[in-house]
């Protein structure tokens, strides 16, 4: 990640989980891997923004979350 300052990097991460900022938008202000914004979302205790189940992309999302779900389900199994 380029050089934010703490607060703004706070800031950009609680609009992300609020639902007002774009991952597209995190990037361009200069977050590089979505495991930076994982782990500022739990620094803050914030969870990332759920992607509503509407428009164009509904069943991609439907069958991401049934896989991510069996995933889990079968660790629970170990």
């Amino acid at each position: 990640m380029t050089a934010t300052a703490p607060d703004d990097r706070n800031a950009l991460l609680r609009a992300y989980a609020s639902g007002a900022v774009t991952w597209r938008e995190l990037r361009e202000q200069g977050f590089d891997d979505y495991i930076q914004v994982l782990g500022g979302l739990g620094e803050l205790g914030l969870r990332p923004p759920i992607a509503p189940m509407s428009g164009p992309n509904v069943e991609a999302r439907r069958r991401g979350r049934e896989m991510l779900a069996r995933l889990l389900r079968g660790q629970d199994a170990q």
